[in-house]
């Protein structure tokens, strides 16, 4: 009696093996193109984490699905949910987390505004004092901000009409000023020359823009030639009749609106 010849196994794995085997590398390709397309946030994460814990229980082996049913058994059907419950949640994680920073950047550039205010206000008691003791406080108004302290002199003191050379009589209250600069100024010292708005146009300056910048030029080669302040942290400019402080249609206005301003800078304000 012939034997029965063995059947051969079949040559492969399962198909139900195969076919979980390309599920499996599916869902491993989404999640890798997910990770690859964020940013992780440690804090978002753990908010996101603990909003999934409390409200669905997957983190503790909890059942629960979006909407009706068990995730599984719904399948396919529930996965645009989550997707919406997931981008919501990080919305309003970064939401918050947005906004908490905002505040803490507020309340950091408020204390800084007022450190350097307060740096500004020191500085002018000090300039207001000297300025007291060399007699200069009729010459020279004294005002700051928290950038600068600010030191006006009136034009009509320091140059004739339509000239930038500084009068021979102005050079005392210039002198004073500029050994109050030399003792105090730590920083960028800003020198703008301004004028009324009475037009002007002669050969050497053909508009009041020139002959603000000409003014404001002559204080500064003033200070570079009888100080030891640096030039590298002296700037002049011309503002003409841009900025008034006072009525152009008035003479006394106009008088004041003649004037060089000198900037200094506090240490604070990053001039």
């Amino acid at each position: 009696m012939a034997k029965r010849k063995a059947e051969e196994p079949k040559k492969g794995a399962p198909a139900w093996q195969a076919t979980f085997a390309d599920l499996m590398n599916l869902l491993l390709c989404f999640f890798v193109l997910l990770f690859s397309m964020s940013t992780v946030d440690a804090q978002k994460f753990q908010m996101i984490a603990a909003s999934f814990s409390e409200t669905f229980s997957i983190f503790d082996a909890g059942a629960t699905a979006i909407g009706d049913g068990v995730l599984i058994s719904n399948g396919v059907s529930q996965l645009n949910e989550l997707d919406q419950y997931i981008n919501s949640t990080g919305k309003t994680a970064e939401s918050e987390i947005d906004k908490n920073e905002i505040e803490e950047y507020e309340e950091f550039a408020q204390k800084l505004e007022e450190e350097k205010l307060a740096a500004s206000e020191e500085l002018a008691e000090k300039i207001q004092e000297a300025a007291e003791e060399q007699n200069l406080d009729k010459d020279i108004d004294i005002t700051f901000t928290s950038q600068y302290v600010q030191l006006t002199l009136k034009g009509a003191i320091l140059f004739d009409s339509g000239k930038a050379e500084l009068k021979s009589d102005a050079l005392p209250v210039v002198e004073k000023v500029a050994l109050i600069l030399d003792r105090y100024a730590e920083s960028t010292i800003e020198i703008e020359g301004h004028t009324d708005n009475v037009p002007i146009n002669t050969s050497k300056f053909e508009s009041n823009d020139v002959l603000s910048s000409y003014r404001a030029l002559a204080m500064f080669d003033y200070l570079v030639q009888n100080t030891s302040l640096d030039p590298s942290m002296l700037k002049h400019s011309g503002r003409g009749e841009y900025i008034p402080v006072a009525d152009n249609s008035t003479p006394e206005g106009r008088a004041k609106n003649r004037r060089i301003e000198i900037k200094i800078y506090n240490t604070l304000s990053g001039e």
